[in-house]
């Protein structure tokens, strides 16, 4: 039963989570220099993180879509994608406040927002998978 709403919910996370990072812009530094970045400084491993995190947030909601025959591993699936965007939330937020070359002026664009956009729409999917659940305990206690 691939056509339930908690399907839809899936498919949003993934597609907010894979593809709409490359539409919005996490931040953007209006100075025009060029900054060099140390390749294993701290800023520089955790800039890498981030895709990292928004790609395995959307692989597994798009792998969770085909848990439908197994709910507890796809509200299990749910639980650790909402953990995955907290931290990326957590993440994007600590960068923002401890960007490099603050001083100059810069904006936090709208893509901070998405692991939000995320978690909003993970919750409402664990709670139809939830009710789903429900439905079946109720009907095997009535065989």
């Amino acid at each position: 039963m691939i056509q339930r709403i908690q399907t839809v919910y899936l498919l949003l996370t993934s597609v907010i989570s894979g593809v709409l990072i490359f539409v919005f812009n996490l931040w953007e530094t209006i100075k025009q220099e060029i900054f060099v970045v140390d390749l294993f400084s701290r800023e520089a491993i955790t800039l890498k993180v981030i895709p990292f995190m928004f790609f395995a947030s959307a692989l597994l909601a798009l792998i969770a879509i085909f848990l439908f025959k197994n709910r507890k591993l796809q509200f299990v699936f749910g639980r650790i994608i909402i953990l995955i965007n907290l931290f990326l939330l957590g993440l994007l937020i600590y960068l923002s406040l401890n960007l490099s070359g603050e001083a100059s002026v810069s904006e936090k664009g709208i893509g901070m927002f998405l692991p939000v956009l995320a978690i909003l729409f993970i919750v409402l999917a664990n709670k139809a998978i939830k009710k789903d659940e429900d439905l079946v305990k109720s009907v095997d206690r009535l065989r």
